[in-house]
């Protein structure tokens, strides 16, 4: 049982990985597991848990990529953070979308999820902004609005490229770079 439900959810994500959201049909993904469509539902009770499914192995892989930022200086490390979802954004779009972009009934939520430390990457964020902050780095913006306001550049810009709005993949690094570099600049302390 446990084989089908999880040959189920890869062919699900190879199709959404293919071609996102759209791409992904019961009927469809019933044809690439060698399945009826209902026989899907044995396992996953309607779209929106294989939506919640997504969503959550698209965290799994950014958090990940997170916990693998090396940086010893917390605002190198948060600066770090930030680009490493741009990376994210655009070597694997589609998980970025499933962990971001997906209206899925299991993703966290602003502010609770998030101050109860619900997000394992936002958690490690607190931790190197408080470090930050006791070295004089950073003002005293509380970690939740930092966090929430550099996420919002962030995910902001890559939905405009991802919607066509650069005229190319450079102009939007140049244009992601120097936005999250003032967001962070807000809230930088000057030596």
């Amino acid at each position: 049982m446990r084989d089908t439900r999880d040959r189920i959810f890869k062919a699900a994500r190879a199709l959404f990985d293919k071609e996102g959201l759209d791409g992904l049909s019961m009927r469809r993904l019933a044809g690439a597991v060698g399945i009826t469509p209902m026989a899907i539902y044995k396992h996953f009770p309607d779209k929106a848990a294989l939506m919640d499914a997504l969503m959550l192995d698209g965290f799994v892989s950014w958090e990940a990529r997170v916990r693998a930022i090396r940086k010893k200086d917390p605002l190198a490390w948060l600066k770090a953070m930030m680009e490493e979802s741009l990376d994210f954004a655009l070597t694997e779009p589609h998980r970025f979308e499933a962990a971001f972009l997906l209206p899925a009934s299991q993703a966290r939520r602003y502010p609770t999820d998030f101050a109860q430390g619900r997000s394992p990457a936002v958690s490690l964020a607190y931790e190197r902004i408080a470090k930050a902050k006791a070295a004089g780095q950073l003002d005293d913006t509380p970690a939740l609005d930092m966090v929430l306001s550099l996420s919002a550049l962030s995910q902001g810009l890559v939905t405009m490229y991802r919607a066509g709005r650069f005229v190319s993949e450079t102009e939007f690094r140049k244009a992601y770079r120097r936005v999250l570099r003032d967001g962070f600049a807000q809230y930088e302390v000057s030596p």
